[in-house]
């Protein structure tokens, strides 16, 4: 309820709502296709002339090179092997947007599919400890609305 969004509705390959953060009018995207294709929840963004990836966007990845109960912004780069992000980046045909990279590792050591592991349900601890990242996390993405990738990284990452 803190950027006073509204219910999720039905949209193109996702569900979509508006929201204002840091007074800014978002639209929050949650993709509903398998994670590999997620970057097509954003194909309509693309036909806006208006849309720029590098300032008007923030996508928020799990992260298991992260420890769980970390994040930290990055405002460029590579997919890092992460499937969710190289769609999001077929779709822009770029990597000069941003995201909230959330820590969710490491993997346990001989794990033969990563996806086995990032696609389980979290303890009771760990749901504990990912619920004490909302705030932070929160004020992260305020002050990427109000300030940019930059002072948003360079405030928030620890």
């Amino acid at each position: 309820m803190r950027w006073r969004a509204g219910p999720f509705t039905r949209a193109s390959r996702a569900r979509e709502t508006r929201a204002s953060i840091s007074g800014r009018a978002a639209r929050l995207i949650k993709p509903q296709t398998y994670m590999n294709r997620s970057g097509t929840a954003l194909a309509p963004l693309t036909a806006d002339a208006g849309f720029d990836p590098s300032s008007d966007l923030l996508v928020l990845v799990d992260d298991v090179a992260l420890p769980l109960g970390r994040f930290r912004l990055r405002g460029a780069g590579s997919s890092g092997g992460h499937n969710g992000l190289k769609s999001v980046e077929a779709t822009l045909r770029r990597q000069d947007y941003a995201r909230l990279r959330i820590g969710v590792g490491p993997a346990p050591a001989g794990l033969v599919d990563l996806a086995d592991f990032v696609l389980d349900e979290f303890t009771s601890d760990e749901r504990e400890t990912l619920a004490g990242l909302l705030d932070p996390m929160s004020d992260a993405v305020e002050c990427w609305a109000a300030e940019g990738i930059e002072a948003a990284m360079s405030r928030h990452n620890r």
